[in-house]
């Protein structure tokens, strides 16, 4: 009877128009005060147990480190940087559109984020060159929802808090999925781009992929820190998370220098002389190599120790130092000390400004503008959970996730219907609910039966949050649906008309994933064993 009460109370709330964080949480504490032999004290208790929660602290500082690399030009260096690379492919800029969302959704974990910063730009580019506007919106739209699912995830940190599993062994899950999502709408968008014989780019040489990968290297650079620390063993997923928010910030504010008191400011003024540029470059690239081969050694040469990794790293970086003039420019061996000598007043230069910047920075109007909005959208979302952690608290409490177990292994469900019903219950939730708020609802209820009917924890994880993906884009709540609507100036029912090809794309995939549980556990399993559940 509670359980039937609880259900009607948040339906009912949520057709009337309230809020989904207020339904939860309303709908929660009246069935504790009303109907439930739970005390009221516990409301408080799961409240600030809520608040308290590790894994969770997480989300914060990704929604934070999404808001700087969407404002400081980290998009438009990875734009170019997918032009480059698929752009004289026929179609070659809506996939370009797509390989860019993927790069993106590895830097941001947020769908909504993915869409603004890339279609932003590409869409306006795609229409410059003679796509159709619907044909861009629908390629944005779905690729955007990749943000989601390519690591690092906000849902995925919201499953793992709602059913303790390995934050990093979700991250790690989510990776050959994403990719065969997005080769998947890149091969639909090249059959549909033969067959509407769509313009396609100049090959530019591979002079370019080189110029625009370093151009966004230091953006793209965030992703070796969080997947190389992470599973390098230098912090936990949550610390990743703050290191990736103040690096995404030090970045937009003094590398990129899009935003904040540097902007506009060269790091090399046009004036200074050939040496000075090379020496520079050398101690830029030798530097850049070794931050790379710290965080991503454990990968190449695992079980040697970190003294070892990094006396390998000190020792190519020098290398590089010395052999860069020599080979790329044909400077003598005599002279490079010399040219890296001339190379030491740009970084003087830089690191003053930097030192002399770095408080005004902080208060800067830039800085102060992407704080404001990402507090907004971390309250909202934070709101959400918290309350939707209650809900699942009465759910637990009222031992609701039991009775349902109980009875669909007393209906003869096995892993195979099982995982059909899963779908079906998140397609149709989906489209009327937020993805977090909707997860921490559902895996709850359908976790234990998961358990019980042998599905590895892990693989459902990915399943729900490829759910989630495509809730994001069908109507009537699908949030980038709405984004994409904002950015073109398309009404609500053109989007949902422009993306439908390719969610039937995405449906295709959610079968391939539901039923071929290896493309999520491979890489979890080889680099971290698989999940233990205790409970």
């Amino acid at each position: 009877m509670e359980s039937g009460i609880l259900f009607i109370l948040v339906m009912v709330m949520l057709f009337l128009g309230v809020p989904i964080a207020v339904s939860l949480g309303l709908s929660s504490v009246i069935v504790i005060a009303f109907f439930s032999n739970d005390s009221m004290s516990s409301v408080a208790l799961q409240l600030f147990t809520s608040s308290q929660n590790y894994t969770l602290l997480a989300i914060p500082f990704f929604i934070l480190a999404s808001s700087f690399m969407s404002t400081g030009g980290v998009a438009r260096r990875i734009i170019r940087f997918a032009i480059a690379s698929v752009g004289h492919l026929q179609g070659g800029l809506a996939i370009a559109s797509v390989l860019a969302c993927m790069l993106f959704a590895a830097l941001s974990g947020s769908s909504p984020a993915t869409v603004v910063a890339i279609g932003t730009i590409a869409i306006a580019g795609m229409r410059q060159v003679g796509y159709t506007k619907e044909f861009a919106a629908g390629v944005i739209c779905n690729a955007g929802t990749l943000g989601i699912l390519i690591p690092p995830s906000i849902v995925m940190v919201v499953y793992a808090a709602a059913t303790d599993v390995s934050v990093g062994r979700m991250f790690l899950a989510g990776v050959i999925p994403g990719i065969v999502a997005g080769l998947m709408l890149m091969v639909t968008i090249y059959v549909m781009a033969r067959i509407r014989n769509l313009p396609s780019e100049e090959w530019k040489g591979w002079g370019e992929i080189v110029a625009a990968g370093k151009d966004a290297g230091w953006g793209l650079f965030l992703i070796v820190i969080i997947i190389g620390g992470i599973y390098g063993g230098v912090f936990t997923p949550t610390e990743a998370a703050a290191v990736a928010a103040v690096y995404s910030g030090f970045v937009a504010l003094f590398i990129y220098r899009d935003m904040g008191p540097l902007k506009n400011i060269a790091w090399i003024n046009g004036d200074v002389s050939d040496r000075t540029r090379i020496g520079f470059s050398s101690s830029v690239y030798a530097v850049s190599f070794l931050l790379v081969w710290l965080m991503l050694s454990f990968f190449f040469i695992p079980g040697v120790s970190l003294a070892t990794r990094t006396q390998i790293g000190f020792g190519c970086a020098a290398a590089i130092l010395v052999l860069y003039p020599i080979l790329r420019h044909g400077i003598a061996p005599a002279s490079v000390p010399g040219v890296l000598i001339a190379g030491l007043p740009v970084w003087g230069r830089n690191l003053w400004l930097i030192v002399s910047r770095f408080l005004p920075a902080m208060v800067h109007t830039d800085t102060h503008r992407v704080l404001v909005e990402s507090s907004r959208t971390i309250i909202m979302l934070m709101f959400i959970i918290v309350n939707a952690l209650l809900f699942a608290h009465v759910l637990t409490s009222e031992r609701i996730p039991d009775a349902i177990t109980e009875w669909m292994l007393s209906m003869g469900f096995n892993w195979f219907t099982f995982l059909i019903a899963v779908n079906l219950l998140l397609l149709l939730g989906g489209q009327f609910m937020e993805p977090s708020g909707l997860l921490l609802i559902v895996a709850p209820v359908v976790f234990p039966i998961a358990m019980q009917l042998g599905i590895d924890p892990i693989h459902l994880g990915i399943i729900m949050v490829v759910n989630m993906e495509i809730g994001m884009i069908t109507p009537p709540i699908g949030l980038n649906l709405f984004v994409t609507s904002g950015i073109t100036g398309m009404t609500l029912v053109q989007v949902v008309i422009a993306a439908a090809p390719f969610v039937a794309v995405l449906f295709v995939f959610l079968i391939i994933i539901t039923y071929v549980p290896w493309l999520s556990t491979v890489l979890p399993y080889a680099l971290m064993g698989p999940e233990i559940i205790t409970r």
